[in-house]
């Protein structure tokens, strides 16, 4: 990747790796845009949503079930009507955030958090795809000082949101979200804090 021209860096990472403070700190030592939940707005205006109804859409799982009832009852409907947040697929979601983040990379550099990013923008001609892991171990005592909550609790906060990105990933992209072929990097996270793991990638990048 070239950082002299027009770029576009992805982050898909494990639940409690710090994956999005290194994003945040990356965009920012480069002087970029960050993408993350900014999308939800150019999403709820497209569909006419508040922020909050994108929000709860997009923390909705994406059940192929749930996308083919909506379909059939709208084609069971023959009258025309503006779309409830309830009437939105998953599916819909998903490309409409594809669309907004490729016109944000159209005009300029950026850093983009999650949301299959790495496909996204698999044939973009300057990119950096990154997945970030990290022992469970180590995760499991950042999620617990991070949100103050006990093992158990953080365990269970790991496993949900990591099968969730996961379960998100094959349902739009058909690729498993672990597969290192998806990506042009990924970085052991145990070996370095979140400030070093931006030094190390800006170095990466100058080099």
């Amino acid at each position: 990747m070239n950082k002299n021209e027009k770029f576009v860096i992805t982050i898909n990472r494990q639940f409690g790796t710090g994956g999005h403070e290194i994003g945040a700190s990356l965009a920012g030592r480069l002087n970029v845009k960050l993408i993350d939940k900014q999308i939800l707005r150019a999403v709820a205006e497209r569909f006419n949503l508040t922020e909050r109804e994108a929000e709860d859409l997009e923390d909705r799982r994406p059940f192929w079930w749930e996308d083919f009832s909506w379909f059939y009852q709208h084609f069971l409907s023959h009258s025309e009507y503006a779309p409830a947040a309830r009437d939105i697929t998953s599916r819909q979601l998903f490309f409409a955030q594809a669309t907004a983040m490729r016109r944000i990379a159209a005009e300029e550099s950026c850093v983009i958090i999650g949301r299959c990013g790495f496909d996204v923008f698999k044939d973009h001609p300057n990119k950096l795809r990154i997945f970030l892991h990290s022992p469970l171990e180590r995760r499991l005592k950042r999620i617990m000082d991070k949100y103050g909550v006990n093992e158990e609790k953080a365990r269970i906060m790991i496993e949900d949101n990591d099968y969730t990105r996961e379960l998100y990933t094959k349902s739009f992209t058909g690729r498993d979200w672990y597969d290192a072929r998806n990506y042009d990097l990924a970085l052991d996270l145990s070996r370095f804090g979140v400030n070093g793991a931006v030094d190390f990638l800006m170095g990466l990048m100058d080099g």
